[in-house]
């Protein structure tokens, strides 16, 4: 489709006014959640681009408690799934039960059936229970035994995940990795954010309750509209020139990352960089999208998505390092 600039100002004025639940919901939940607003942000470009989130930071950063509120205030449907190293793909996806009344097997549906579904330590499952998780993610639909079943729009899941180094964890493959949308680090509060964080879990046991602050039809709506955001070609062409340097470093002068460079973005990468810039535009209230918007999520696509050598490894160069560098290298449009 190609836009006029009257048709990029009517969708302008358009998504001006339906975006104005992103202020409540970013309001609601910080009543909840002291600081922590890029984590909030990705959740929300997660919920408007209809990606999934995996979020990695040591225990006790809010991210269970993120997610949880979230959901509370677009009133979805919530489950929570503890992942544990004796976990059973079942335990997720639900089973086949024999019902002795009417002789015959039923299915029980498992906690996946959900519109948000919290994968809490995804990492401290084994494969096999992680692999579950990949036809829901991808096709959107679970199978037990002979029949498969749509799971209910919206459906998000949002993982969390220790950093790798620590005990009894096992690293995601990278099949699993490449589902989900963005990989988001979590840091640690500022210190006044953190003295907020004492005086409100100090004064009262119970934390303040999150009300409904959008509807799920509102959610959908905006989830659509994401969609149509403008997006030029020259932003288009960033976004492809930023993914491909990854892949082939030494063709954007840079040859000092091949060495350093396994593999890079896939296809699915592009695809995530226009959507989480589109999604970053709306949550902006603008119905375009600008160089900046690729860049503020660049990382959070990008990281889970490129593979470092161990000659990177021996030079303490991280993933992180290595999208800077590539950021730099490209011209801005």
């Amino acid at each position: 489709m190609v836009y006029t600039a009257e048709d990029i100002r009517q969708l302008n004025n358009k998504i001006q006014y339906q975006a104005a639940f992103v202020d409540r919901l970013r309001d609601e939940i910080g009543r909840v959640i002291v600081g922590q607003h890029s984590m909030l942000d990705r959740l929300l470009i997660g919920l408007l681009s209809n990606g999934h989130i995996l979020l990695e930071g040591v225990p006790g950063l809010a991210k269970t408690l993120a997610i949880k509120s979230l959901a509370q205030a677009v009133h979805a449907r919530f489950s929570r799934v503890q992942f544990t190293p004796d976990l059973l793909p079942a335990d997720v996806i639900g089973t086949m039960i024999y019902n002795q009344q009417k002789h015959e097997f039923v299915v029980r549906k498992g906690p996946i059936f959900a519109n948000f579904v919290l994968a809490d330590e995804i990492n401290r499952a084994p494969a096999k229970v992680q692999s579950a998780l990949l036809e829901a993610m991808q096709e959107r639909q679970v199978t037990i035994g002979d029949s498969s079943y749509k799971l209910e729009e919206p459906f998000l899941v949002m993982a969390t995940q220790n950093p790798l180094e620590q005990e009894g964890t096992y690293p995601l493959p990278e099949a699993q990795q490449d589902r989900f949308l963005m990989k988001v680090i979590v840091d640690y509060p500022g210190k006044q954010e953190e003295q907020l964080i004492i005086r409100q879990n100090v004064q009262s046991m119970e934390p303040p309750k999150v009300e409904q602050v959008v509807s799920m039809q509102e959610i959908i709506q905006a989830r659509d509209l994401t969609r149509q955001v403008y997006m030029d070609e020259k932003v288009e062409h960033y976004i492809l020139d930023i993914v491909f340097a990854t892949r082939t470093p030494e063709k954007y002068k840079l040859e000092r990352l091949r060495p350093l460079i396994s593999y890079g973005g896939s296809p699915r990468a592009s695809i995530s960089l226009a959507l989480a810039a589109k999604a970053n535009a709306f949550l902006n209230k603008r119905g375009y999208t600008i160089p900046e918007d690729v860049r503020t999520i660049s990382k959070d696509v990008l990281r889970h998505r490129i593979g470092l050598t161990y000659e990177a490894e021996a030079e303490s160069v991280n993933v992180d390092q290595v999208i800077d560098d590539v950021l730099k290298a490209i011209p801005i449009p």
